[in-house]
């Protein structure tokens, strides 16, 4: 499913227009950009998981093909957990 699928199926399950729809769609992905912006920040998706910001230190790891040391520098990355619910509905 894309996004104009999404706006799709919420504007027909909510009875919104499509514009209003995709405002409520964009409006999510600025609130969760928002939230994520510090390491430890979570956003609770209520029904579907739980993202949250996790601090990813700095590592030496190997080149597979060459085999010589690379560095990978430090950085924020985001973390997914699923909800009971949406694991119950996909099992």
């Amino acid at each position: 499913m894309n996004k104009q699928d999404l706006i799709n199926e919420i504007a027909e399950l909510t009875g919104l227009g499509k514009a209003k729809a995709a405002q409520a769609v964009d409006a999510l992905g600025q609130i969760a950009q928002h939230q994520l912006t510090q390491p430890g920040a979570e956003l609770t998706l209520p029904g579907i998981g739980k993202l949250k910001a996790v601090a990813k230190p700095a590592r030496t790891a190997r080149n597979p093909k060459t085999g010589n040391a690379i560095e990978i520098p430090a950085k924020t990355a985001v973390k997914f957990t699923a909800a009971k619910a949406l694991k119950d509905a996909v099992a």
